[in-house]
């Protein structure tokens, strides 16, 4: 208790902090190779109202990440640390990733849109309709190797105006695969109450998918699935973790197959990001003083986790490279 004490009394304002940090928690032996001892978890940012899907690019210097509530896309440089106003409005977007020529997909909550940012700066609508209804309001979205666009599609941003604009959902909460030639959608599972983040797995076999049902079901599991990637489809969907008295939210994997998760909703010594290995142990914990919703993989060599939180944008450096590309 003493510690989680201190954590929660920590200044979170620059100033230095014992090494190793306190707030890398090894719950499994496995989990010290990734610990790198004179490291610190930093807080690059704050002042937002919901951070959300960061995303990072290496060829910039940079990160994007959403802050849903105030409509905006922001910008954190590595080089000076400047953060900056990259697109208001945003149209309340939510997660991001980057196709395989590098562009901007981005899932916008009040447009009810997957979208494409081109390299002169306009916007391609990707997806807004399937079977003729508009999509509830896309969550978070990866792209598979092949170049097909995965998302999510549990529609918070229609629930209330504060991240979108309340309205009746016409679909399912699905999750959809958008074919990159044909542009045609298919659903790929549609068995979640709220389907919200997901990744692959470094080989792309498995698909890792959140479901945030408990936030309208009180008694429904917090759970992370997994499923196996057979073509253009997907089997199984056993449970993978039960994220017990809290939730997940954003997820990645690192190349050693190890899943990182937010986590948040938990309080004190829950609350951060919690890492899992391949088998689904639990095995290390990034402790912060908020919810964290989201994180992604950047710096020079993938090794520099970024998490966005309720209203503060983190970092730390650990010892692997995450899997996602480019």
């Amino acid at each position: 208790m003493e510690r989680l004490a201190s954590l929660a009394q920590r200044p979170w304002d620059g100033s230095p902090v014992a090494y190793p940090d306190p707030a890398i928690e090894v719950v499994d032996p496995r989990f010290n190779r990734y610990v790198i001892g004179n490291t610190a978890v930093q807080r690059l940012y704050t002042g937002l109202l919901w951070g959300e899907g960061p995303v990072w690019f290496g060829d910039g210097r940079y990160l994007l990440f959403s802050d849903i509530p105030n409509n905006r896309i922001l910008r954190w440089d590595e080089e000076t640390g400047a953060v900056s106003v990259y697109r208001k409005p945003s149209n309340y977007a939510n997660g991001h990733t980057r196709d395989r020529q590098g562009r901007l997909i981005s899932c916008e909550h009040w447009a009810r849109r997957v979208t494409r940012t081109e390299y002169d700066g306009t916007i391609t609508v990707l997806m807004d309709r399937y079977q003729g209804k508009r999509l509830n309001a896309p969550n978070d979205v990866v792209v598979h190797s092949d170049g097909s666009i995965w998302f999510t599609d549990p529609g918070y941003g229609a629930h209330m105006d504060y991240e979108g604009e309340k309205a009746d959902l016409e679909l399912p909460c699905n999750v959809y695969r958008l074919d990159p030639v044909s542009g045609q959608a298919t659903v790929v599972a549609d068995d979640f109450v709220k389907p919200n983040g997901l990744c692959f797995s470094p080989d792309e076999r498995k698909l890792y998918i959140v479901d945030t049902g408990r936030s309208h079901k009180p008694d429904h599991p917090a759970i992370i699935r997994v499923f196996d990637v057979v073509g253009e489809k997907l089997r199984g969907g056993d449970v993978f973790v039960d994220m017990g008295t809290g939730s997940s939210d954003g997820i990645r994997c690192d190349v050693d197959g190890n899943l990182w998760s937010a986590a948040g909703w938990g309080g004190p010594g829950y609350d951060g990001v919690q890492c899992f290995a391949p088998d689904g142990t639990l095995i290390g914990r990034i402790l912060l003083p908020e919810p964290c919703s989201n994180l992604c993989f950047g710096g020079r060599f993938k090794a520099r986790l970024f998490m966005t939180c309720g209203q503060s944008l983190y970092s730390v450096f650990v010892n692997t490279r995450g899997a996602q590309t480019p």
